[in-house]
């Protein structure tokens, strides 16, 4: 077991891995895997293959997300835009493209939100009240996170796949996979092979 990686054991898995569970997949957009996007993830490519056979295993109970630059300017979204200039742009922007290997992921259209986290109403309606959530995706230290937490507050069951999520540095994953660790039993740490091997 890796310091990056930390997978609690298969037993513990299987309450939060069952059919039921859906997998949502944080934001694989260009902004956050191309290299030559300042915020893009150089373990993107890495993950971009487990999450495909997540995606496969989950079939029709898949979400994708993506982060929209549509927040409202007069609040502290102002101040962020200002300091990344590079993002201010229009969502129909290709920065906000899902990456090639992404598009047909999931049957449901995108689930396109202002906010690092994606866990709310919207999501709810689609994946039920206290469902069983599996995530990967990007960034681990960012959006990841801030939908995990987000989501366990709320009730749900949450299994984050730390090789299928890809952070902007390996000691900022590590970091985020840590803090996500110190949630159990709402928020379950674990790995591609061990979800596919419940699922």
């Amino acid at each position: 077991m890796s310091d990056a990686h930390p997978v609690v054991g298969r037993g513990a898995q299987r309450r939060d891995e069952t059919p039921d569970a859906w997998l949502v997949v944080i934001d694989p957009q260009a902004i956050f895997a191309s290299p030559d996007s300042a915020w893009g993830s150089p373990f993107f490519a890495a993950a971009m293959p487990r999450i495909r056979e997540l995606a496969t295993a989950f079939d029709e109970r898949v979400i994708v997300t993506r982060w929209m630059p549509t927040a409202d300017r007069s609040t502290s979204w102002g101040a962020y835009f200002d300091a990344w200039p590079f993002a201010d742009q229009p969502s129909t922007a290709p920065l906000f493209d899902l990456v090639p290997d992404a598009i047909g992921l999931s049957t449901h259209p995108t689930l396109d939100l202002p906010t690092f986290g994606k866990w709310g109403p919207e999501l709810e309606a689609l994946v039920g009240r206290a469902p069983r959530v599996v995530l990967a995706g990007v960034a681990t230290d960012c959006c990841v996170i801030s939908t995990a937490l987000a989501a366990a507050d709320a009730g749900a069951h949450i299994t984050v796949v730390a090789d299928a999520c890809a952070g902007s540095t390996a000691e900022n994953h590590a970091a985020a996979i840590r803090v996500m660790g110190l949630y159990p039993p709402q928020i379950t740490v674990s790995d591609t092979a061990t979800v596919l091997g419940a699922h």
